[in-house]
């Protein structure tokens, strides 16, 4: 630490206590009045109160109210734009709306038309083409009952025969004699007629 020859005199020696504590009051100051509230320096305060207060006042008429007037006059007329291109663009919306909705119904209802003569024409293709299968089932189921009806006579026919044939072996087998075919085929006759 630096020391100055004025300091190391002041400074007390190890065995001295200070007793001073406080300032010398009247030296400090040139008077026991708070300088703002001299009243002898009140008229250069009023002046410069004045003085500043007026170049403030000029300052914020002539630049700053104008400059903000400008700036809400520009937001103002910004504002106005803005809501007369959101109004038009709303109208413009709705209108774009309006034909969407109409447009689509058409469509439903041109989709509805569709979908019905489609329907009815599957319907109809349908109905001719189960309507020929029918008939051409009909003339099949006609024609093969005919030749079943047909392969049934031949076979009862052919069973008339055979019972006869059948009937004159076991009779010649059991009695031992040849029995006429007349009189096999009238007793086949009367038994089938009881048969049935």
């Amino acid at each position: 630490m630096f020391v100055t020859p004025a300091f190391a005199q002041e400074t007390p020696a190890e065995g001295q206590l200070h007793t001073e504590t406080g300032v010398a009051h009247d030296e400090a100051h040139g008077g026991g009045v708070f300088p703002p509230f001299d009243f002898s320096t009140y008229p250069s305060q009023l002046l410069w109160l004045v003085i500043t207060f007026s170049v403030f006042y000029m300052l914020m008429q002539k630049v700053i109210v104008p400059r903000l007037g400008g700036i809400l006059e520009n937001r103002h007329d910004r504002i106005a734009q803005d809501l007369d291109e959101a109004a038009r663009l709303k109208s413009e919306a709705d209108a774009a709306i309006e034909t969407y909705e109409r447009e689509l119904t058409a469509a439903k209802a041109k989709a509805g038309q569709i979908a019905s003569a489609a329907r009815d024409a599957s319907k109809a293709k349908a109905d001719a083409e189960r309507a020929a299968i029918e008939t051409e089932l009909s003339a099949k189921i006609a024609a093969a009952e005919s030749r079943i009806a047909d392969i049934k006579a031949r076979a009862f026919a052919e069973v008339d025969t055979i019972a006869i044939d059948t009937v004159g072996t076991i009779v010649e087998e059991l009695i031992g004699a040849k029995s006429t075919a007349a009189d096999i085929k009238a007793a086949v006759s009367g038994v089938a007629k009881q048969g049935a």
